[in-house]
């Protein structure tokens, strides 16, 4: 694995977007997607008017199933001059899937996507971070399906996912993929994760902010990561085991507020910029060319 050489300015950072349901991430079967009301119009919504009012931009992994319900969702944000990128299809481990089965959820999305939006889609971020020890031969289908970068590699210990040794910046792959994987901060010998997500919510807004100021301090961009439902706290709740309802559900009211204050305090952009400001350019991406 290589590293591209840091940039001698202070970085901007990735913004980017699980772009799906308030239900699909919950491990519920898709079968019963169609009994739940869907919202995910609602936080995207408020995304996309505080990306606009910071004058940022982002890239929105888009779930295949997500998009099929929001075409019209979906179209707007590309033309909002956001990137679109897959989240595959139906939100599925990849680290459960096998290849064969990873390969048709894979395509279906790029279907789905391809009939949306005219740029080729370049980005991709498994469901649940779920590129794991075991799953490197992920990572030559995403080269052959036309992918070019990968950010599900979560460098951290997790119970659903994470290789903790895995390189906290951006590399290369074996297969020719660049991985960026979402940030961390490292403190006592471990990657705290900072950058997004529950986390996010988890943290008081002052960890967030100090961990992207190391990252950039270090010399690198960071990758923040967020969902739609985190920005609409009134989304339904429902029964589920507790661990995962603690963090499903954590603080969403004050989503807003401090993601706001974040658009205030660091430039943002799409993940596909950031590669080809770090030497990483995507051939056919709308940053590139």
């Amino acid at each position: 694995m290589t590293a591209a050489p840091r940039a001698a300015e202070s970085p901007v950072h990735a913004f980017t977007v699980d772009f799906e349901d308030w239900f699909h991430g919950l491990e519920i079967d898709a079968a019963d997607w169609g009994g739940f009301e869907s919202r995910v119009a609602v936080g995207t919504d408020r995304l996309l008017d505080l990306l606009a009012a910071a004058g940022a931009r982002a890239t929105f992994f888009v779930l295949g199933a997500a998009a099929e319900s929001a075409p019209g969702l979906v179209r707007e944000i590309a033309a909002r001059g956001h990137e679109i990128a897959t989240h595959g299809y139906g939100h599925g481990f990849v680290s459960r899937m096998g290849p064969e089965a990873f390969r048709a959820d894979l395509e279906r999305s790029l279907e789905v996507l391809a009939g949306l939006v005219p740029a080729p889609v370049r980005g991709f971020r498994a469901p649940y971070f779920s590129i794991r020890r075991g799953t490197g031969w992920a990572f030559e289908i995403l080269r052959e399906c036309g992918i070019r970068y990968d950010s599900s590699v979560f460098p951290v210990r997790n119970y659903r996912y994470g290789i903790p040794e895995a390189p906290r910046w951006a590399h290369e792959t074996g297969a020719g993929i660049v991985e960026l994987p979402p940030s961390t901060w490292r403190l006592g010998g471990a990657n705290l994760p900072v950058a997004g997500g529950a986390y996010f919510r988890l943290y008081p807004y002052i960890v967030t902010h100090f961990g992207l100021r190391r990252i950039a301090a270090e010399g690198h961009p960071a990758v923040f990561y967020l969902h739609p439902w985190e920005l609409d706290p009134e989304h339904p709740r429902i029964p589920m085991p507790r661990r995962i309802a603690w963090t499903h559900y954590l603080n969403l009211a004050r989503t807003g507020k401090r993601l706001r204050r974040l658009l205030s305090d660091f430039p943002f952009t799409t993940a596909a910029e950031v590669l080809a400001a770090r030497g990483w350019p995507l051939a056919g991406s709308p940053e590139t060319g």
